[in-house]
């Protein structure tokens, strides 16, 4: 009986162990792909680029557009759709810059701010 104790005891330690190398795996690449779009995004915010030079740029690397709501309505469905978690903080951008254009971006989608010139302001990266 003793023999059965240490062979259940050796299996739950095991797979305790697994779960927990395999939940930390997962986390860490999820902080990494965040880690590598919002760092991209930071690198280009600072050169204040205008929609249309980032619309082209974006595309060159592949990614397209998915919404440019020119409403309130329009902007609150996109954000509703698409915005999961971090839909208050895309509301309260929107409202700071009043525009907004939605990026798909391989497994990532980009929230881009723009001011009234066009010129990006913020951004906010979902994933998808």
């Amino acid at each position: 009986m003793s023999r059965f104790w240490i062979l259940a005891g050796a299996f739950a330690v095991t797979a305790a162990t697994l779960a927990l190398a395999l939940s930390l795996g997962s986390w860490g690449f999820e902080y990494r792909r965040y880690s590598l779009h919002e760092g991209r995004l930071r690198r280009v915010l600072q050169q204040e680029p205008t929609m249309p030079r980032l619309t082209e740029g974006l595309a060159e690397e592949g990614a397209s557009v998915l919404a440019t709501p020119a409403s309130p309505v329009e902007t609150e469905q996109a954000i509703e759709a698409h915005g999961g978690a971090r839909a208050a903080e895309i509301r309260e951008k929107v409202e700071r810059w009043g525009h907004l254009r939605i990026y798909r971006a391989a497994d990532m989608l980009y929230f881009v701010f723009y001011d009234d010139d066009q010129v990006m302001r913020d951004f906010t990266c979902v994933g998808s």
